[in-house]
This record gives C-alpha cells, sequence and structure tokens, in this order.
C-alpha cells in the first residue's frame, strides 16, 4: 500500500505526539494485519528541526518521545550553512522511498507550511545561484522594506509569499533581478493518495499552551542553546535569522533587550505566526480538522480502507 498522511497545524498543538500515536496504532499487530502494512515511519517538515544543535528551540521530539518510531529529517544540517526546500523535498522523497520498501506508511508532520507543500505538490523551482553580493545588501533592509519592494517587482510572487520570511523575501527578490520575475511554482503532484490531517485548537486554548511551552523551555535550558551556538561559531545576525526564539534570546544576549521584554515579544511573535499557519492551512480544503487522537484514526482508518 503507498499512502502519505500529513500531520499538520499550528505550533504548540501537538502535531508531534499525535504523529508518534498514530505511528504506533499503524504499527500494531492488529492494524498490520488490517491494511496489509508493516507500521509507520515519521518525516519531520519543521524548517528549523533540520539543524545540529537546535533541539530546544525547535522543540525538536527526544529520543524517549518518538518511544520507538522511526524519525527522518531531524538534524540533517548544520546551522553555519543554508538548508533549502529544494534539499528538504530531496531528501524527504528519498525518505518516502525507503519507508515504501519497507511496506510502512509516511507519516509527514510539522507546521512549515512552505516545506509541506513543496514536498507534496512536488513543486519545480527555479535554478538561479546565490548572489552573495546581493544578498548582504537586502540583509540590511527590513521585512517591510524587502516586501515593498517585492511587491513593486513582482506583484504576483508577493501575493503568495510570506511577508514576514526575510529569507525567502530575499530569495524571491534575488530571482526577480535575475530573471525578471519568480516563475509560477510548476505542480507536479506525489503519484501516491495523500490525507491531509489538521491539528484543531481553540486560539484561546492555543495561547495557553504557548505560553506555557515557552516557560518550560525557557527552564529546559534555551538561552544556553542560543549560547552554544554562537560560540560554536554562528554570528548574531545567522541566529536572528532563524526567528522567533532564536532571534528574541540572539537580541537578549546582546544587551538591546531585557528579559522580561523578551519573553513578552517572543510570546506575541509565537502567537502571530500560529496565526499564520492556521489562515494557510484553513485555506486547504483538503485538510480534515481534528480535535483529539480518536477522530485522526477514525480518518485515517477511512483513508487506508479506500
Amino acid at each position: 500500500m503507498k499512502k502519505i498522511i500529513v500531520i499538520l497545524g499550528p505550533t504548540a498543538s501537538g502535531k508531534s505526539d499525535l504523529a508518534v500515536k498514530i505511528a504506533l496504532w499503524l504499527s500494531s499487530k492488529k492494524t498490520k494485519k488490517d491494511f496489509l502494512i508493516e507500521g509507520a515511519e515519521i518525516i519531520s517538515a519543521d524548517s528549523r528541526q533540520v539543524y545540529r544543535g537546535m533541539n530546544i528551540g525547535t522543540g525538536k521530539i527526544k529520543k524517549e518521545e518518538m518511544k520507538g518510531v522511526p524519525h527522518h529529517l531531524l538534524d540533517v544540517a548544520s546551522p553555519k550553512r543554508n538548508f533549502t526546500v529544494a534539499q528538504f523535498v530531496n531528501l524527504a522523497k528519498k525518505a518516502i522511498s525507503k519507508i515504501f520498501k519497507k511496506k510502512k506508511i509516511p507519516i509527514i508532520c510539522g507546521g512549515t507550511w512552505f516545506y509541506i507543500y513543496a514536498l507534496v505538490n512536488d513543486y519545480s523551482f527555479p535554478r538561479v545561484k546565490p548572489d552573495w553580493k546581493l544578498r548582504k545588501n537586502l540583509e540590511k533592509k527590513s521585512e517591510k522594506e524587502l516586501f515593498k519592494e517585492l511587491k513593486k517587482l513582482d506583484p504576483e510572487r508577493a501575493k503568495t509569499i510570506d511577508p514576514h520570511n526575510k529569507r525567502r523575501l530575499i530569495r524571491a527578490l534575488e530571482i526577480v533581478k535575475k530573471i525578471g520575475k519568480v516563475p509560477p511554482l510548476k505542480k507536479q503532484p506525489l503519484p501516491y493518495p495523500v490525507l491531509f490531517l489538521g491539528v484543531e485548537k481553540n486560539f484561546s486554548e492555543l495561547k495557553k499552551l504557548i505560553e506555557k511551552r515557552l516557560l518550560k523551555r525557557l527552564k529546559q535550558g534555551m538561552i544556553n542553546e542560543v549560547k552554544k551556538l554562537r560560540e560554536s561559531g554562528i554570528s548574531w545576525k545567522k541566529l536572528e535569522s532563524f526567528g522567533l526564539e532564536y532571534e528574541w534570546i540572539a537580541k537578549y544576549l546582546q544587551g538591546k533587550i531585557k528579559k522580561e521584554e523578551m519573553i513578552k515579544k517572543l510570546q506575541r511573535e509565537i502567537e502571530k505566526f500560529a496565526k499564520r499557519q492556521i489562515k494557510v492551512f484553513k485555506k486547504d480544503k483538503r485538510v480534515v480538522w481534528v480535535k483529539n487522537e480518536k477522530k485522526a484514526k477514525k480518518i485515517t482508518k477511512e483513508f487506508l480502507e479506500n
């Protein structure tokens, strides 16, 4: 059976936990017999969890939390180097192929919508080499300025890009300046049925979960993690480019803001990010929204039976 399950949703909604529960259920004797499969494995679709040494700040799943379920695309890149969506798609396709060979179901789990859609829709990306001089100049500008420039040069691309993602804005402008405009991403969907499960949470509940998780991560040593990354030779600028936890902790460590302000800003920015994730995923009519494990299993069972 060659079918794929995608588990997506906003940050702090419990995607990783649900993915493990579904994978364990699919690996049970009865389910394997019912669907003639050998279990399931998880492919992470998180643009920061690919980096080694970025564990607490990204909420990377711990070995004991995996409960024996194999996970792919964690710790596959150095944070000193850029990791592109094209690299992600390439590695994820290889992982899918390996999982299918074992007669297992791949579960793609994450909240980085561009990674998920690039993989499932199999986008074809323009081959434009990096222009480091141009990137250096664009880095000096704010997200707002970059978005304004892109809107002027390529209004169509501006409609689909995340205006808060500096790295993607710079890449889009780089392509525009090289070839005139960003060509529409060509879609060649994967030749397998795909089930999209969205983890639904009431936003007031999500805000509390974000706050609880943030305070927990700070206690676990998230500030120290950023210090270690800096000591390993990663510039403040690079750390800030990873966004959210890494951006605001880097600013705090440089003395740009006080600790209390950092925590407040982080809470606010994570909430904004969660809202953007929800907005993007809610537009996708393929997503079946679930509030609990029972409903997720029911939908998955129906998907595998058909």
